[in-house]
């Protein structure tokens, strides 16, 4: 049970990831998400049914969701379509993509054939028994990509990205193209989603077109839960957290769908059980909020009371 959450927590963290840069980093919402997560599957997926080498399909998943996100930062900035409906246009045409992707199917099976766990699993497999060196390996994958992009966040294309999401003007006063980040964030971010789906399609052992239903709550859910857990500025910390937030979601996940019955909850309530933990995080935040400014005003207002006071004296 236990690995079975870790295990999804980090796969699905990857997702989180991509979901974070959207909506923290640059305040853009994306719906297009829920396309790009199977389209990665669906690439990887008939990669390795052709016997592409593995690595290659992992590439060919990534650069297929930085296209579809570059689709949707381009219908954005160029036709001046705000945001959210940017997302959902390119959601919607993924949907069929991902069908021609998969050679005309909804589904294509991966149970029998070789990938990267069934590999890393037999090289393994002799020290560490099956469902924990499946744990190690996203371990190694989430931290691999963790460590990256908080490289990448401290370069001077990744400072200006975060920049912008803060302030747009200040970023524009200093002579950047701000469609030009966005097309980059977005980017960046479907193709980690899309990187999500490859690694999701080898672990449950199919390629769906409908495995995307409901990503981008998911990851909004994770992000907004690892925000509850810990509260910092530094990027390192904000990553981090991001995945444990992811952990803790499937943890309520798995929960609501083993033990939810004490409680009169069915499987077809998880959705709602999510929305659920993400107005809950919202209202957690805003509450944290106001105390921290609450607090900051009654500091304000004690040192101009003890300045009066001194000057009076």
């Amino acid at each position: 049970m236990i690995e079975g959450i870790l295990v999804e927590g980090l796969l699905y963290g990857i997702m989180a990831l991509g979901v974070f840069i959207t909506f923290r980093i640059l305040s853009f919402p994306d719906l297009s998400v829920d396309g790009t997560f199977p389209l990665g599957a669906a690439i990887m997926g008939v990669a390795v049914v052709n016997g592409l080498p593995l690595i290659v399909g992992v590439l060919l998943a990534f650069a297929g969701g930085l296209a579809a996100g570059a689709v949707t930062a381009t219908i954005h900035n160029k036709l001046g379509v705000p945001n959210l409906l940017a997302g959902i246009l390119t959601m919607t045409m993924l949907w069929s993509i991902n069908i021609r992707v998969l050679g005309g199917r909804a589904n294509l099976p991966l149970m029998r054939q070789a990938t990267i766990l069934s590999r890393f699993n037999s090289l393994v497999g002799g020290v560490i028994p099956h469902p924990w060196s499946v744990l190690l390996f996203f371990l190694l994958v989430a931290l691999v990509i963790k460590v990256l992009l908080d490289l990448f966040f401290h370069t001077d294309l990744g400072l200006t990205l975060g920049a912008m999401g803060d302030n747009q003007q200040m970023v524009v006063s200093q002579g950047v193209n701000p469609e030009t980040m966005k097309l980059i964030g977005v980017g960046l971010s479907n193709g980690l989603v899309a990187l999500a789906g490859a690694f999701a399609a080898q672990f449950q052992g199919f390629a769906d077109v409908n495995m995307g239903q409901g990503i981008v709550v998911a990851g909004l859910a994770s992000v907004m839960i690892g925000e509850f857990l810990i509260r910092s500025s530094r990027i390192g910390i904000l990553t981090l957290r991001v995945i444990l937030g992811s952990i803790v979601f499937r943890g309520i996940m798995y929960l609501g769908r083993y033990y939810g019955y004490y409680i009169n909850l069915t499987p077809n309530d998880l959705r709602l059980l999510t929305g659920v933990l993400i107005v809950a995080s919202l209202i957690f935040s805003r509450y944290q909020s106001g105390r921290g400014e609450s607090a900051r005003l009654r500091k304000s207002i004690r040192a101009a009371a003890d300045s009066t006071t001194g000057g009076t004296r």
